[in-house]
């Protein structure tokens, strides 16, 4: 078969003849691709700066995808760390970190969106309690991840959710997905009685707007939950002691290991069911395998996929 191999964290992957996968154990399923998101996580895991990469080379990348097991199903796969991922003709999954999907799906559309739609689906629904009626800020918003925040957000029953990033142009499109109201960074007062915060951003973007909306708020005192999820903007910040302080703020982050395998297993099968009912808009982009050195850090608005 063919794969994306890896040799250190410093190359790009090199399309090329690898070894079939074996399952060693009952637990394993040797299973067909149909479909691999080239997310963030995928390469940072792959380059080692993610806190959960296993640093094994070399190392077929591909943290996700959609895959067709010997009896015909379509599952969508999540994998734990392991240096055969999904960027393979076939690869090994255990069944238990999957869910069968519905006949008819688009593994495109689905190998797109399960990654980034996951992150803040599962930080409202597991990671804070969050309920209709709250009004969300999202920072980071015109990412692809923040996008879907945004949709997910008001499915939840947001009653009001602000979507802030730099791009304007970007910004303004949000309007259509859900966005009651776009800022850019320097206008985060605007955010100030919000009561979640979904941050993709981090580093000092992000400590530099606490203290605005924080002392902006009408009411210190009530209750501000910021969500740390990503870090573009940096992998530390400075926060200022006076922003825990000065507002009833709590700062909690969503991620591997924060929340337990088997929570964002169960959440799953409704959030497959609400990407391929057309409930979260997806931008995806079908590209061969064999193309994988070419696009592995590529910058493009839409998600690229790779089919075999």
């Amino acid at each position: 078969m063919h794969a994306a191999v890896i040799q250190a964290s410093d190359r790009p992957p090199v399309y090329r003849d690898h070894p079939d996968p074996v399952s060693r154990h009952g637990d394993e399923l040797v299973v067909e691709v149909l479909a691999a998101g080239l997310h963030h996580l995928t390469r940072s895991r792959a380059n080692g700066s993610h806190y959960s990469s296993g640093g094994m080379y070399p190392l077929v990348p591909g943290v996700d995808g959609v895959v067709r097991d010997e009896e015909g199903n379509v599952r969508y796969v999540a994998l734990d760390d392991t240096a055969l991922g999904t960027f393979a003709d076939r690869t090994l999954i255990d069944p238990r970190r999957s869910v069968i999907l519905p006949e008819g799906i688009d593994p495109v559309r689905i190998a797109a969106a399960m990654n980034p739609a996951m992150s803040s689906w599962v930080a409202l629904r597991r990671r804070v309690d969050f309920h209709a009626g709250q009004r969300v800020l999202v920072l980071g918003a015109t990412g692809n991840a923040g996008r879907m925040a945004v949709q997910i957000a008001k499915l939840f029953g947001a009653a009001q959710v602000i979507a802030a990033g730099r791009d304007t142009t970007r910004l303004r499109a949000l309007t259509a997905l859900g966005a009651d109201e776009t800022i850019t960074f320097d206008q985060i007062g605007h955010a100030a009685d919000v009561d979640v915060v979904i941050d993709y951003v981090w580093g000092e973007r992000a400590a530099d707007a606490m203290i605005p909306m924080l002392t902006a708020r009408a009411d210190r005192t009530a209750p501000l939950t910021w969500i740390q999820i990503g870090s573009v903007a940096g992998q530390t910040a400075p926060i200022p002691s006076a922003a825990l302080r000065s507002a009833r703020l709590q700062i909690v982050g969503s991620g591997i290991g924060s929340v337990p395998a088997r929570d964002f297993l169960s959440e799953l099968p409704e959030l497959a069911s609400a990407v391929s009912e057309g409930a979260i808009d997806v931008r995806a982009r079908a590209v061969p395998l064999a193309q994988v050195a070419q696009m592995w850090a590529a910058e493009t608005d839409d998600r690229v996929v790779f089919v075999p």
